[in-house]
C-alpha cells in the first residue's frame, strides 16, 4: 500500500509532466482538435479534456513520438466525440496565434482542408502539418496504412478539384 507522500509525489509528477505536455505538444493539439471541430473554443476544451485524460491515466509512453502520438488519438477520439454531442456550428476563422512562425499565410488552403470530409481532413492535417508519415498516421487512426494513402490521394484530388471549379469562376 502507497503512504500519503509517494501518492502526493507521484500526483506532482504528473501534474509536472502535464504542464510540460501542455508547453510542448498543446499547439498541436489545439489545431489537430480544431481540424476536426472547426471552433476555436470547442477546440481549447478538446485540449483541455485530453490533459484531463493523461492525468486520469498517467500512461506511460515508449518516446516522445509514441506520446504525441497518443495525445493526438485521445484528442482526435475526443473531438469525434464533439461532434455528435455537438450540433454543427458556425465555424471560426483559424487564429493567427494557431499558424507557425515564419510560415507564409496559407488561410485559404485552410479553408479548402476544412471543408473536405473528416476521412481526408484528418489525414491530410496529419500528413502535411504534423509531418507524420502514412505509416505513422495508420498507427494514431488504427487503419490499415493503404487506407491512409488513398485517403490522403482523394482529399488531395478534392482540393485540387475545388482549386479547379475556384479557377473556372475567376
Amino acid at each position: 500500500m502507497r503512504t500519503r507522500p509517494a501518492v502526493s509525489a507521484r500526483r506532482a509528477a504528473i501534474n509536472e509532466r502535464a504542464g510540460y505536455i501542455l508547453d510542448t505538444y498543446g499547439d498541436s493539439i489545439l489545431r489537430y482538435a480544431y481540424s476536426y471541430l472547426h471552433n476555436i473554443s470547442d477546440a481549447e476544451d478538446i485540449l483541455q479534456d485530453t490533459l484531463i485524460q493523461y492525468l486520469k491515466t498517467g500512461p506511460v509512453f515508449e518516446n516522445a513520438a509514441h506520446e504525441k502520438a497518443w495525445l493526438l488519438r485521445v484528442a482526435a477520439n475526443l473531438s469525434k466525440n464533439r461532434i455528435e454531442y455537438n450540433a454543427l456550428r458556425t465555424s471560426d476563422e483559424l487564429s493567427d496565434e494557431l499558424a507557425e512562425e515564419g510560415r507564409e499565410d496559407l488561410s485559404f488552403v485552410w479553408d479548402a482542408v476544412k471543408e473536405l470530409p473528416v476521412q481526408f481532413r484528418e489525414v491530410i492535417h496529419l500528413h502535411y502539418y504534423e509531418g507524420y508519415s502514412t505509416e505513422e498516421i495508420a498507427k494514431i487512426l488504427g487503419r490499415n496504412p493503404s487506407t491512409v494513402r488513398s485517403d490522403l490521394r482523394r482529399g488531395r484530388d478534392c482540393l485540387l478539384y475545388t482549386s479547379d471549379a475556384a479557377d473556372e469562376l475567376d
